[in-house]
């Protein structure tokens, strides 16, 4: 990026030409701190249809991809091992860059996954339900414990976020669904029709992102009578079995192909889920399937 002068010397030029002048891969100054300098509205990198930011945006999304990619099998490398990591990769990246994607994704060093469900300030946050339970090998029956979570998932040119709902005790995933967004809303419609379809959880583990802790999430699960569960924060290891599951999705699954559409995605994960469910020997289940383990207490299910 060449830009010379005050912001005041910027005011004479158009928007156009600002957004030629920025440099999608500059190594020393993020994209934030380019719109900054030719005071140009940051908006406009996601909203202006140019094949120049067109470009911009799949780049970020390459560049997304690949930090979910190691932060999935490498939780605790950092920026300053992510920067030289991805620059030997071919990307041209800056540690504010990264920090900036970083942010955005909600990833953390030494947390294996991208912490999609952010709480706010002034949320209600519960306790931890499970210690006890784990601890004692009390959880011994399928529908006594659900762990529910979001995670990020990309595609060949975009991505979208998967909501995975896994029995406890049988590690049978008992719903999940895809969204393009990180609201409330598709959250508790997949535990809705999770509720419709497998009978009501006594309790129900989550982290204490915002979806969780929002007052239609939380009076719905109440008037059921679920006992809602919260992680510590930052406590990954609280809600270990869907973190596990989403890192076997991942490195089996989602990093081998390259979904092109959200259809082909949901198709991709669909079956994905159908052989772990159904197919696939755990060792931890004595060498049955999640939805033999299920099934043996509760009957078959569709």
């Amino acid at each position: 990026m060449n830009v010379t002068g005050s912001k005041k010397n910027m005011q004479g030029i158009g928007q156009a030409k600002k957004a030629e002048m920025l440099d999608l891969k500059e190594p020393r100054l993020s994209m934030r701190r380019q719109c900054e300098l030719l005071s140009y509205n940051r908006s406009n990198l996601y909203y202006v249809p140019s094949p120049r930011l067109s470009e911009f945006a799949e780049y970020r999304e390459s560049v997304m991809n690949r930090l979910d990619y190691w932060n999935t099998l490498e939780p605790a490398w950092g920026i300053k091992t992510l920067v030289p990591l991805l620059r030997g990769e071919g990307f041209k990246v800056s540690p504010d860059f990264i920090r900036e994607l970083r942010g955005e994704m909600g990833l953390e060093t030494i947390y294996p996954k991208e912490n999609t469900s952010k709480a706010s300030k002034n949320a209600r946050k519960l306790p931890y339900l499970l210690g006890r339970l784990r601890r004692d090998d009390m959880i011994w029956l399928p529908n006594l414990v659900w762990a529910v979570d979001l995670t990020y998932i990309k595609m060949a040119r975009s991505h979208m976020y998967l909501i995975a709902i896994i029995d406890w005790f049988s590690r049978f995933i008992v719903g999940w669904d895809l969204a393009d967004t990180l609201e409330t809303a598709p959250v508790l419609d997949c535990v809705k029709r999770t509720i419709e379809k497998y009978g009501i959880p006594a309790i129900l583990n989550s982290d204490q992102g915002s979806q969780f802790t929002s007052d239609g999430y939380m009076s719905y699960l109440s008037k059921k009578g679920i006992q809602q569960s919260m992680d510590g924060k930052g406590r990954w290891i609280d809600n270990v079995i869907i973190e596990r599951w989403f890192r076997s999705l991942k490195t089996e699954n989602i990093y081998i192909n390259e979904y092109v559409s959200p259809r082909e995605l949901g198709s991709g994960i669909d079956e994905y889920i159908g052989r772990y469910n159904f197919v696939r020997p755990h060792q931890s289940l004595h060498d049955k399937t999640p939805a033999l383990v299920f099934e043996s207490c509760f009957g078959k299910k569709d």
